[in-house]
């Protein structure tokens, strides 16, 4: 089962661009699974338009070792080839002292190997001190090529070369990307610009990555190290599973569109039947049980998801249940930054010019909903700019024990059949998440 770990030694070095040119110039000639480390929505849009196979992400806080293992093997198993975009730096985790959460984390789990990606301005000696320091700092991951970004010339990468061959004669070169214009991409506030939004430029960005990385990178050397042993699966149940028939109305469109794929396959496994609808610019929801609206960016459609009358209306009168998570939560409340929204939790949003919650999430529910039931405790994270002001809604769900909430360390506002919260479910983080929300249709 091939398999390689683009890892950064730092995290302004290209990952995304360059892993995503790599999964495009593959997927020429392969059937390309791709991965993402760590709780990122944004990232994987560029994975799936370059591979035509929705991205998955892989997270040692969500995720046991074993549980790494079987989600790799439940996506990987009919591919040819599994490329693995890191997180940040290799060994950037939530501590300094373990891995947990790390592109290192996972990279042990499933026996990867693992291919630097460096950014080489102004190195040439020390890019081989950098890979040995690597290497030396923990001997369990399995570090075995370079590549290096932002290179100046034939002269440089000559320099790189020589360097790497004389002091790590057994670290594959993959080769060196020059500084290039073409591979930045726009972005804000919570990263790159999602690729609902603009989708058939960002495909133009994504061919020429692809087309950029066939010229600089020895692909058949990276295949070649990705062949590595199969590994066996020692439990690792993934999710509850408590089938239960319901139709599920999710909000998919350029605004929210922050959501993990493999909520989708839990809810479908748990019986749902799940229908997309577009807020901005549909005139109405399909027929369905629950709505399910994702995080992403209603800031930036205010106005228009404002102006979509019918829509608000068959939202707001809309008899079953109703859950929104962080840009959902936003859209749920009675405006955003003053422009009216569906007022279904008596608070409103604004967005502010620091963040306000950037953290993995441990929290636990204190009463039932849509998502949970009391007592039991979850796994999630939160990354948003915004927050809820005039708040005068008084129950909430799920009490935050590490990371912020909506406030006081509470999250997820409660009134009759709407749920609205800042953290982000994950289905195996929270392996109740389906199941609950199937069943919760008979309630």
């Amino acid at each position: 089962m091939r398999r390689v770990v683009i890892a950064g030694t730092s995290s302004m070095v290209g990952k995304t661009t360059i892993s995503t040119g790599i999964m495009k110039a593959l997927s020429k000639k392969y059937n390309v699974q791709p991965y993402k480390v760590g709780p990122d929505y944004i990232d994987p849009t560029y994975h799936t338009i370059a591979t035509n196979n929705k991205s998955r992400n892989l997270d040692s806080f969500f995720m046991s070792g074993e549980q790494i293992k079987a989600l790799f093997k439940k996506h990987s198993k009919d591919k040819d080839i599994s490329v693995i975009e890191g997180v940040r730096g290799l060994y950037e985790g939530i501590s300094p002292y373990n891995d947990i959460g790390s592109t290192a984390s996972v990279a042990k789990a499933l026996n990867a190997p693992v291919i630097l990606l460096m950014n080489a301005r102004s190195l040439t000696r020390s890019a081989a001190a950098i890979i040995k320091g690597f290497r030396a700092f923990d001997s369990q991951v399995n570090i075995k090529g370079v590549i290096f970004n932002m290179v100046r010339g034939e002269k440089h990468i000559k320099k790189l070369e020589e360097a790497v061959k004389y002091y790590i004669p057994d670290i594959e070169i993959i080769g060196a990307i020059p500084r290039d214009e073409s591979l930045n991409v726009p972005q804000r506030h919570l990263g790159l610009i999602p690729t609902p939004e603009n989708k058939k430029a960002l495909e133009e960005k994504i061919n020429l990555w692809g087309e950029i990385v066939e010229k600089y990178l020895d692909l058949d050397k990276l295949v070649e190290i990705s062949d590595v042993d199969d590994f066996e699966v020692n439990g690792g149940e993934l999710w509850e599973i408590n089938k239960n028939k319901c139709k599920i109305g999710v909000a998919y469109d350029e605004v929210f569109n922050f959501y993990y794929w493999d909520n989708f396959d839990a809810l479908e496994e748990n019986g749902a039947k799940i229908e997309f609808f577009s807020p901005l610019n549909d005139d109405d929801i399909p027929n369905c049980d629950i709505i399910y609206i994702g995080g992403g960016y209603p800031e930036e459609f205010a106005e228009k998801l404002s102006s979509n009358k019918d829509m608000l209306d068959a939202i707001r009168n809309f008899d079953g249940k109703i859950y929104g998570e962080c840009g959902g939560l936003m859209y749920l409340t009675n405006s955003i930054n003053g422009v009216e929204m569906l007022g279904l939790l008596d608070c409103d949003a604004v967005m502010t010019k620091n963040v306000q919650g950037l953290s993995y999430v441990e929290g636990e529910f204190v009463e039932n909903c849509v998502i949970g039931k009391k007592g039991l405790k979850f796994r999630a994270h939160e990354f948003h700019y915004s927050k809820l002001i005039n708040i005068r809604e008084k129950i909430f769900a799920y009490k935050i024990n590490r990371g912020r909430g909506i406030i006081n360390s509470m999250d997820g506002i409660k009134k009759g059949n709407v749920l609205g919260g800042y953290a982000h479910q994950h289905c195996v983080a929270n392996p109740y998440f389906a199941s609950t929300m199937v069943n919760s249709v008979d309630e």
